[in-house]
Formats: C-alpha cells, structure tokens, sequence
C-alpha cells in the first residue's frame, strides 16, 4: 500500500496515498463531523460540516471529498472551521422542524447531537419554512420531508438498491426529496426494504409505528397473543439498550418480550427449519424432474417484490414457500390452534423481524391459511425495544430465559438465515439427506459466507452437481440475474437478500450512526453472533429438529405433501414498473 505523509493539527502521520482528508483525520484519531457522508453510499460533499483548512487550499474545504498528497498541512478545529459549522448547523435549522420531543429519532439523532456540541440556538436563524404532508401511503415506511436536511443519504441509499425511488427534486428553497411525478411511495416501485431509514441522519424516515396495536392486543382479555422473533432481532437489540454491537442478548430479550405479557414467546428459528424442509424439497423436485430452474429463495419480502417490479418473466423461478414469518403465523393458526383449543379469530399473531418490508407481506394476498391472515402485526426490531422501554423494564438486568415450547424450538440451521448465504448454506445441508441420504459434506459452507455481494460455487448432492449463487442488495440481484438471462451462468440454485448483507442489516434495525457505519462492518459483526450460534448449537440441520418432525408427523404428513402447499406456500404477482 502507498503511503504519504501528513501534518495534522500540527503533528505528523503516515496515511494511504488514496486516503481523502477526513479518511487521514481518523487515523490521527480526530472524528471530524459529518451529516450527508456515508461510505459507499453517500460521498458528495454536501452538508458542509465536514470543513476543514489546508494550506494553500482557497478558503475551507470538505473533508469527506478531499483528497491527501504528500506533505499536506491539515487544520480540523480552528475557530474559523467551529464557527462554519456552526453556521451551517443553524441555517439547517432555520427550515427544519423542530418538534423534537416527540420524533423517532430524538436522542439518536445525528443533527441533534451536532447542535448539542456546538452549542446552537435553534432559533439563531427564523425564515420561511416549506410546508410539507407526511406520506405515509405505504404499509412499510413513513417520509416526513418537513424532518428533511436535504443530506441525500436516502437517495443513495436507493441507488445503491438499484431502485431509485426517490430523488432530490425542484431547485432552489424548493429542492426536496421526493418521487417521480410527485406519486405516494406506495405507488412507485419502492421495494420496502428501509435501507433509507438506515441511512437517514434525522427523523425523516421511518416505519409505521405499529405498537399501539400490540398494546391494545395485550390489554384485550379475549385475545390469544403470541410473537415469533426473527433469529437477526437478537444480534441487534441490545443496542438499543448500550450494549456494544456485536452482543448476543438472546436471553434478556426473551425475558423482557416475556414481561410485556404475551401468552406465547416463540423462536421463529422454528419456522426457518420449516421453510428449508419445504424449500430443499421443492429443490430435490425441480432437479429431479425438470422444474423450472433455477430455483430462487422466497423468504425475504423486499426482494420478492423487486422481483415482481423488475424481473416479472422470473416469478416462476421463484419458490413457492411462504417466509418463517408467515409459515410460523400459518402453523400457529392451523396445526397448534387445532392443538390448544383455540380459535383463530381470537389469536393475534405478531412478528418481530430487523426487516420493514415484512409489514409489506402481512397484508399481501395469500398468507391467510387458517382464513383470517397468518401474521396480524409485524414489528421491528426498533418497535420492541421502544416498546420494552415504555413498559419500564430495565433490559440489562433481567435474567436470561429461554423461549416457549413446543414450536420454539430452533436449529443452527435456522439460526443462519439472518445472514447473507445461510439459507443457501442451511438448504444445502437438508437437500444432500434427502437426495443421497448422507450428511452434507461440510456443515460451515465457507465460500458462501461473508458479506460480498454476489458469491458461488458448486456442490454435490447426491450424484448431482449444482451451482449456485448468492446475492444480498437488490442491486446486486439484478447484476446476477441479467448474466442469468444472458446465458452468462449457468445456476440450479439461488439466494437472493433485499438488503445488504442479509436480514442482519435490515431496515428495522436499531440505528447505527455514520460516524459509526463508516468504520466498523456492522453486518459481518452481528452476523457472527449468528454463527457462533449456530457452531455452539447440538442440532444443525433443519430436519432433525424434533418440534419440525412433531408437525409433519402429527399434521402435515410428509415434507411437500398436498396438506403443506396449502399452508405452507403461497404465490406472487406481476407488477411490473
């Protein structure tokens, strides 16, 4: 690697030749601000608080863009540079709206804390404000421009989707960030995957808050609740309560959801064991008898609707299998409401998932298995924990606890979904027994794993050699699927994750500043807590978890039987852009 030296602040250091100003600055241990920055996604130099002076340099420029050279003399905190930014804070101000008490965001808001330092009247600079309505159209994701900073982070948080369903648009005082011909997000071909709330710096973005609605469920004594928690939720929530990314809370998790009075607390590893029984099945069928390949994953709902958007001629390439979350709601509804005495009108199903566009799939056509919908609620992974904080229970205090029995019990397997490649990895290892009637031959998949875009390779099942792919980002789905098309690949098996990196880094993730996100991977860190679990598990493959067997023995019959499609799977739709 090329080097250069810089004076920063008056003392020397050795940084990448490529390295731009604000780069180099980290390295000397110096957090220069930013609010539009996002490595990767975001890197326009716009909201000016990244303003730094270097020598011979006309006037202050932005860090974020500037590049270092040999010999460069840096200055990061002069009064000239605090007094800029200052300035820029307040004229950001002067059109936002400043009901702070009551936003999503308020003390996890990167402006507010940015005010907070330096020390700005939110009133030092009074003008026009630009009225905006809240569109609040969709099932999923809420825009409130009236938050807006104009940073764009969220419009290249949507390219880098290879959606771009929103934009800045108008010019002057009116540029703001909106959609094509001014449509609500619902009807343009926004995939719900909240990755721009995820990369929002204020409260401008987010989801339907939908925890009044589990509240007055809780407080109904006619009603049966029960919540089923996605495997990715526990690599995350404790964030919400200080503990460092990275922590596995599993157990404090179950014990608050456990206090907040649900009549059933529930793994939704479960039904993850179930859609790999269901989905390696149909894969052993389509390989054995000429079906439609190759054979794309279902479970993620921000990428079945890309899907219907982008590639509608590829819907039958899609599996038919519902996602856990639905399959769970389904089984709950049908097989254990059937078991308990219960009835379905009287269960409300909730789901706690890392991911926005879930709230999407509750409502759409074909989840009902039971006759009334296989998940009533969907909540995020930010939803419980607001909901553990308004309860008043102090998270890390509580003890460990284990989720309910009998279908709260999960396999590594089911653990892995949560990550880029662990359905793949987790169906491979079913499909090798039910094909050739041996372990697969390594259950750790290597070369599937990690958090690259797009990654392959080549197995044997049985006597049958498959290739398959792996894709996380939307946008890297279409690069995999146009070599598809193209004959460029020749694949028996896909997966494909709407959000970079799989469900670990979905948009209803607790939410992870830029000054943090730009220098720590956070989806490799919390997918390790995944397969860690999942090497410390005693059962890793998806059929030989004993609360799967009891369904299929008790109810379903056999795995793909005529019982299971109708529960179990489900179909999609052509929507076309």
């Amino acid at each position: 690697m090329e080097t250069v030296n810089v004076i920063i602040n008056g003392r020397s250091y050795t940084v990448p030749k490529d390295a731009t100003v604000l780069e180099a600055a980290k390295i000397a241990g110096v957090d220069i601000p930013t609010l539009c920055y996002l490595k990767g996604i975001n890197e326009i130099g716009a909201c000016r608080m990244c303003l730094v002076e270097v020598k011979g340099a006309r006037g202050l420029v932005t860090s974020c863009v500037y590049p270092v050279n040999e010999g460069m003399e840096i200055t990061t905190n002069s009064p000239a540079i605090m007094a800029a930014r200052k300035q820029n804070l307040e004229l950001l101000l002067s059109g936002h709206d400043k009901n702070c008490l009551s936003c999503v965001r308020s003390t996890n808001c990167e402006l507010q804390k940015l005010c907070r330092e330096y020390g700005v009247d939110s009133h030092a600079m009074e003008g026009k404000v630009n009225q905006h309505e809240i569109d609040d159209s969709g099932y999923s994701i809420t825009r409130d421009n009236g938050k807006c900073i104009l940073c764009r982070r969220c419009v290249g948080a949507c390219k880098n989707q290879g959606i771009g369903a929103i934009s800045a648009i108008n010019r002057g005082f009116d540029t703001e960030i909106g959609t094509e011909f001014g449509a609500r997000l619902a009807d343009t071909t926004c995939i719900n995957c909240g990755q721009c709330i995820e990369a929002c710096p204020v409260g401008a973005l987010y989801e339907h808050d939908d925890t009044d609605k589990v509240f007055a469920a809780l407080a109904d004594p006619t009603k049966h609740v029960a919540i089923c928690i996605a495997p990715s939720v526990r690599t995350a929530i404790g964030e919400a309560f200080g503990n460092p990314i990275g922590t596995d809370t599993e157990g404090k998790m179950v014990a608050a959801v456990k206090r907040l009075g649900f009549d059933g607390v529930y793994d939704m590893n479960f039904a993850a064991d179930l859609t790999i029984v269901e989905e390696a099945t149909e894969l052993v069928e389509r390989l054995q008898n000429g079906g439609k390949l190759p054979m794309i994953t279902s479970c993620s709902p921000g990428w079945i609707k890309f899907c219907e958007h982008y590639f509608p001629d590829m819907i039958d390439n899609l599996s038919t299998c519902k996602s856990p979350q639905q399959m769970f709601g389904a089984i709950y509804k049908t097989y254990f409401a059937k078991k308990m005495g219960l009835n379905p009108e009287d269960i409300v199903m909730v789901s706690c998932i890392p991911c926005t566009a879930k709230k999407f799939e509750v409502k759409r056509d074909k989840q009902s298995a039971a006759g009334v919908p296989d998940v009533d609620i969907a909540i995020t992974t930010r939803e419980l924990a607001r909901m553990i904080s308004v309860a008043g229970l102090d998270y890390n205090a509580l003890p460990d606890e284990a989720f309910d029995d009998p279908i709260g019990k999960g396999t590594g397997a089911g653990i892995i979904f949560g990550a880029t490649g662990g359905v793949m990895e987790a169906a491979l290892r079913t499909a090798a027994e039910l094909v050739g009637g041996v372990p697969f031959e390594k259950l750790d998949v290597a070369p599937i794993r990690g958090v690259e875009g797009i990654k392959s390779a080549s197995y044997k099942i049985g006597d049958i050699t498959i290739n398959v792919a792996v894709a996380s980002g939307t946008k890297n789905a279409n690069t995999l699927l146009k070599k598809v098309q193209n004959g460029e690949v020749d694949l028996q098996f896909i997966e494909i994750m709407a959000c970079p990196g799989g469900c670990v880094n979905g948009g209803g993730q607790p939410i992870v500043p830029a000054s943090v996100r730009n220098n720590i991977d956070v989806r490799a860190v919390r997918a390790g807590i995944l397969y860690r679990a999942d090497e410390a598990s005693a059962v890793r493959t998806s059929h030989e978890n004993s609360a799967v067997k009891m369904v299929y023995d008790e109810f379903l019959g056999q795995y793909g039987s005529h019982l299971a499609h109708e529960i179990l799977h489900t179909g999609y739709v052509k929507r076309g852009r």
